[in-house]
């Protein structure tokens, strides 16, 4: 009979084991509690000092088991005693790690985040808030600065500058009047005087001939507050990189100007990454520089249009065709004179540009406006996208790429007028217009190393203190690790890019100006990680001192987690077997 209940023991042991059947408990709200503290640069001195004494007092526990610290802030690490140094407060991630765990948040900042706004309600409850500020001070900032970033010898910098103030101001701080100063090196380029607001922000607009950069290449300006006495000067300067050659790498012609033209230009800069200069014929026979307006004369635009790499006619070809006659040079021929209509771009055919398009959701795109009859002689072109009006009828080609000149030099034909709609939706449009262009810059400029052919570049030139510096891919083949060879005027890193799903690497340098090559390309350029960073500047807290929710929770545990189980079903298989064999049983 013992056997027997032996057996149904075991069996039952081993089936609860099976079934796995769990069962719930409270856990206190003072268990094992968690400590999430802001490692922004806003934290710096005072109040990174009291939420270190308030972490470490918490982390002993005092008689209870002690807390977990993270630290939060651009991203969520585990806690250590560095000094704190992330440019953004982001508490969201950390809040969402935390609520998969029982027991007491806690959160130790000085109350400015960034993304309360973006953090739900019942996630925001939970924790128990505890805001050390910052000693109120005044403060004088640069916010921005932006311009053109490939320029010529003959182009005019034009900088934007934003500049600001926050804070309380004192009388000792001086006066309100302050000037800006632009500098590149240890030689000072321009400087303007500006009256600074008691509170928000101001621009004003900067200009200088490029002549006054000493050198050509890539050159970093620093755009900075001269004269200023405010509590914090860390902020008073920003950088600004721009690259200087001696002419134009691409030349736009456009007659008459009209916005397919302006966001062309804006997108051929972008992704080519070169110095483009456009001109327009505002009346019959009159030309002007797009970004002055000033009259440009006919042998002028000769003298551009035969020293540039890549030469853009777009409006009525017809118009400008005693301008480009003796251009050997790339050619790229936009014609916008067209039957009206809403025409739908098609898939593209097999050529040079199919493997950078392949992913595009074409029946997402806005129509053609306009699709016109080819000037040109296209017999032996090559075509890549082709349309129809209103999804019916014979398809048009809208996209040929062709050799002229006996081979030589390249021409792509764009017969479609009001493709830059692509580029004014945003998002994946966009995306599908400056893919457009950056194909047709690849392949017209191939042989002579386009910007476009670049596997990698980082997203921005300038990055401000306690952010990665972000890389992103563009070559149409699957991303791999890419070896990065960062110089400064001291020191040479060497460092690793590795590229995620989205196709973005990110990394983390202190502030410097670096010049950096990719191994295995021909990849060049200058990156400026800023000591300015929004984390310096006085800000009203966002977030308040708050008690927090109960956090006590239940806690399922299995049945497979009790070890005393597994003892009982291995106890009684173990003793029916010494039983049997003590029986002479089998």
């Amino acid at each position: 009979m013992s056997l027997i209940a032996l057996r149904i023991l075991a069996l039952l042991a081993l089936i609860l084991l099976v079934w796995n059947p769990a069962s719930s408990r409270v856990l206190p709200s003072g268990d094992e509690p968690i400590v999430l503290v802001d490692a922004s640069l806003s934290m710096s001195g005072g109040p990174w000092r009291a939420a270190l004494d308030s972490a470490r007092a918490r982390a002993r526990g005092g008689g209870r088991r002690g807390a977990v610290v993270w630290r939060f802030g651009t991203h969520v690490s585990m806690f250590d005693t560095t000094p704190p140094a992330d440019g953004g407060t982001r508490l969201a991630p950390a809040l969402e790690a935390a609520a998969s765990r029982a027991g007491e948040v806690i959160v130790l900042t000085d109350g400015a985040v960034d993304d309360v706004a973006k953090i739900p309600p019942d996630l925001l409850r939970r924790p128990r808030v505890i805001v050390t500020p910052r000693p109120t001070f005044w403060d004088a900032y640069v916010a921005s600065v932006e311009g053109a970033r490939h320029l010529t010898r003959t182009d005019t910098v034009r900088l934007r500058v934003t500049v600001g103030a926050a804070g309380t101001r004192d009388t000792g701080h001086g006066k309100r009047e302050t000037s800006i100063a632009v500098s590149v090196g240890n030689r000072r380029l321009v400087s303007q005087r500006v009256s600074l607001p008691d509170s928000g922000t101001i621009s004003t607009e900067l200009t200088f001939p490029v002549s006054r950069i000493p050198f050509p290449g890539w050159a970093v300006l620093e755009v900075r507050l001269d004269g200023i006495r405010d509590a914090e000067p860390r902020d008073d300067s920003r950088e600004f990189v721009v690259d200087v050659s001696q002419e134009p790498a691409a030349v736009i012609l456009a007659s008459p100007p009209d916005w397919e033209s302006r966001f062309l230009a804006k997108a051929l800069s972008d992704v080519a990454r070169v110095p483009v200069k456009m001109f327009v014929e505002t009346e019959r026979g009159r030309w002007r520089d797009a970004a002055t307006l000033a009259p440009v004369a006919h042998p002028d635009l000769n003298r551009a249009a035969s020293a540039a790499r890549l030469v853009v006619v777009i409006g009525d070809p017809e118009r400008t065709q005693s301008l480009t006659a003796s251009v050997h040079a790339s050619r790229l021929v936009w014609q916008t004179n067209g039957q009206s209509g809403d025409w739908y771009v098609e898939p593209p055919l097999s050529s040079p540009l199919t493997a950078a398009l392949s992913g595009v959701l074409w029946d997402s795109l806005p129509p053609a406006t306009a699709v016109a009859v080819p000037t040109r002689d296209t017999t032996n072109a090559m075509v890549a996208l082709t349309a129809r009006l209103v999804r019916r009828g014979p398809a048009r080609p809208i996209v040929m790429l062709a050799h002229r000149n006996g081979g030589g030099a390249r021409e792509a034909t764009v017969t479609a007028a009001g493709l830059w709609r692509w580029a004014f939706r945003g998002g994946a449009a966009e995306q599908t217009y400056r893919t457009l262009v950056a194909g047709l810059v690849d392949w017209l400029l191939g042989e002579q190393g386009a910007g476009s052919r670049e596997r990698a570049v980082p997203e921005t030139f300038e990055v401000p203190n306690g952010l990665p510096v972000v890389w992103q891919w563009l070559s149409s083949d699957e991303p791999r690790p890419l070896v990065v060879t960062l110089k400064t005027a001291s020191a040479i890193r060497v460092d690793t890019l590795r590229f995620d799903a989205a196709r973005r690497a990110e990394l983390l340098l202190p502030p410097g100006i670096y010049q950096y090559a990719l191994s295995g390309g021909s990849e060049r350029g200058v990156v400026a990680v800023e000591e300015y960073s929004d984390e310096w500047r006085p800000r009203a807290p966002t977030i308040g001192p708050q008690p927090g929710e109960a956090t006590a929770r239940l806690a399922s545990v299995g049945l497979r987690d009790r070890w005393w189980l597994f003892v009982i079903a291995i106890a009684a298989l173990a003793t029916e077997w010494a039983l049997r064999r003590r029986q002479g049983l089998p």
